[in-house]
């Protein structure tokens, strides 16, 4: 008989611009198998007044085999509906924790890949409202599905998508904007794979109710 009680555990977070008295924060959640001290370098371009904060899954693993690089994931199927819940309670509390010790005038989500859907979460389930949610190359978790209509009617969410995106073929990208237009996400595509590209997030970060 399967069992399981609570244990706590330490979490890994990444940040860049913490010294120098950002006014906004962007937490960014990386995708399957990326470990946050590298994820967070694709937002190194963004101005100084950004917070970046890089939340790590709480599941590392060797990418290949038994030794070598080192992903992390945030979850799998096995105990998901434990790691959903534990997912948005460390996040909760590590953004208490950050939100304790700047005054932010504004609050971004963004998720990539495998994060997008932890984002997602995240975001239907968190503490404190995000004034920016950015969802990038991701599906949308289906564990959320029964409750997509409270997006409607929201200005600032985005879904993003490379045109080239290996992992989603035409039908798929056709069938995932098709999805998060439904709920009055906004799209921007670039000419690109599955990636962070720099200049389609600047315009975003950029641009008010675009």
């Amino acid at each position: 008989m399967e069992n399981s009680f609570y244990f706590s555990k330490t979490y890994r977070y990444e940040t860049l611009n913490e010294e120098k008295r950002p006014k906004k924060v962007i937490y960014v959640l990386h995708g399957y198998g990326q470990l946050a001290k590298f994820f967070i370098r694709k937002f190194a371009e963004l101005p100084d007044d950004y917070l970046i904060v890089a939340p790590e899954g709480m599941h590392r693993f060797y990418l290949n085999g038994a030794s070598g690089k080192v992903g992390a994931s945030w979850m799998t199927k096995e105990a998901r509906e434990t790691d959903i819940k534990d997912n948005i309670d460390w996040l909760n509390a590590l953004d208490k924790e950050i939100s304790s010790k700047h005054n932010f005038n504004e609050r971004i989500l963004l998720g990539f890949s495998q994060g997008g859907a932890t984002a997602v979460r995240w975001k239907m389930n968190a503490q404190n409202a995000f004034d920016k949610t950015i969802i990038w190359a991701s599906d949308f978790p289906p564990d959320m599905e029964p409750r997509m209509e409270d997006l409607k009617g929201e200005k600032e969410n985005h879904f993003v998508l490379g045109s080239e995106d290996e992992f989603f073929n035409s039908v798929q990208q056709n069938k995932l904007i098709s999805l998060y237009k439904s709920v009055d996400f906004k799209i921007s595509t670039y000419l690109g794979r599955h990636n962070i590209e720099s200049s389609t997030l600047l315009q975003l970060l950029s641009n008010k109710n675009n």
